[in-house]
């Protein structure tokens, strides 16, 4: 059957069953490292500094990786980033004794420089793949891979809590390596080489978008994404432990049960924003799903303020806030793509991503510190804020042939 599709096709099955199998493997050590360090008695600030090295190198990546992948392919990026992930999970196969703060952050490190490279890869490598012309296609192919991307996330989630209780934190670890071992392996013989790479070799200050819509873009990125860590790392699975007194099996389910929802919604908001009826996304529509997410976090602060049900109010909320999220991600995702230049699109495409990785890095360090200084709903009110200031700027985007 694959021998019948065509070269791009197959290109974009292997790109995508690589940002898969790396998601995966990657929701489900994040879910293990909350959940184990929480067991082990880690205050919620501390966990949330595990993460710190994992979202800081996300940054640095996404800046010096679109660069290397303009230079030397989106292959090479790609392969290095699954390479990276293996040997971070090699360094959580130590003895527990080993497994001190300072260990795990320098394994969350070289994580987070994988997930990222992984992801600039993936994402731009979309856009050599899809002709100029056809907008509807790439929105539809762009949305794909990011929803499923998150799908795959959320089930990792639920695979991390499972492993945990089946397996115990070293047999889960083993486990994710030797699976992500066969599909490196199977990238290095299968992805095409040269994928992305420019023919004048662009030099490091290239790393620094010069684009208004590309500057817009990442600035309103780096909002949304820190409006969702905020309360969505560290502050909401340890409440549901906390306070509900929800098992690591409950927490770990239901949040993978959320995102797997959330990235579903994703791969279907084209049909959201109207693409049956030729209508592609612009500003008014990230500005509008982004105005409109601002309640969300508002109606759960007020329900929990209130004493509604907690369970209820998490719940219910949840859902409305992962629907409006999801569309709002998604149609950002494509629009990067869209207005990031055809020669030389990973150094666009690295630039937006330094700029989400910063908000989750800012979001994860202010959900520790926040949840423990002042509670779940200090973290809801300012992801309600730094929602509204991401819907504002991404009012001012210009329209894709402006920025061409």
């Amino acid at each position: 059957m694959l021998a019948h599709l065509s070269p791009g096709i197959k290109q974009y099955l292997i790109i995508t069953g690589n940002y898969w199998a790396f998601t995966l493997t990657d929701g489900a050590l994040r879910m293990l490292v909350v959940l184990y360090f929480h067991q082990l008695g880690y205050a919620p600030l501390q966990i949330a500094l595990l993460f710190l090295f994992y979202e800081f190198f996300g940054v640095v990546t996404n800046l010096v990786g679109g660069w290397l992948g303009a230079r030397l392919g989106l292959n090479r990026t790609m392969n290095i980033g699954l390479g990276l992930q293996l040997v971070a999970l090699g360094m959580l196969l130590v003895p527990a004794d080993w497994l001190t703060v300072v260990w795990v952050m320098a394994a969350q490190a070289l994580s987070g420089i994988a997930k990222d490279l992984n992801k600039m890869s993936a994402k731009s490598a979309i856009k050599t793949l899809v002709p100029e012309e056809a907008q509807g296609r790439l929105y539809h192919w762009v949305a794909l891979l990011t929803g499923s991307k998150n799908a795959l996330k959320g089930l990792g989630f639920f695979v991390g809590a499972l492993l945990l209780t089946g397996l115990g934190f070293a047999g889960a670890i083993l486990a994710m390596l030797l699976l992500l071992a066969g599909v490196w392996v199977g990238s290095l013989v299968l992805l095409k080489q040269e994928l992305g790479r420019m023919q004048a070799k662009p030099k490091f200050r290239d790393i620094f978008s010069k684009s208004p819509a590309i500057n817009i873009l990442s600035l309103a990125r780096f909002f949304l994404f820190a409006a969702r860590d905020v309360w969505f790392v560290v502050a909401l699975p340890v409440y549901l432990a906390e306070s509900l007194g929800w098992s690591h099996w409950l927490v770990g389910g239901f949040m993978a049960s959320w995102i797997l929802a959330y990235g579903l919604v994703q791969t279907q908001a084209p049909r959201f924003t109207g693409k049956k009826q030729g209508r592609l996304p612009g500003a008014a529509t990230i500005g509008g799903w982004g105005l409109a997410l601002v309640f969300t976090p508002l109606y759960i602060l007020a329900g929990l303020y209130w004493g509604w049900p907690d369970d209820w109010v998490l719940i219910s909320g949840l859902l409305v806030f992962g629907l409006l999220f999801a569309v709002n991600s998604s149609v950002h995702s494509y629009l990067v793509v869209r207005h990031a230049r055809s020669e030389g699109v990973s150094l666009d495409v690295g630039f937006y991503y330094m700029a989400n990785a910063l908000g989750r890095l800012v979001g994860t360090l202010l959900s520790g510190y926040v949840y423990q200084s002042a509670g779940l709903l200090a973290c809801l009110a300012i992801s309600a804020v730094f929602i509204l200031l991401a819907a504002l700027i991404a009012l001012a985007l210009p329209a894709p042939a402006a920025s061409r």
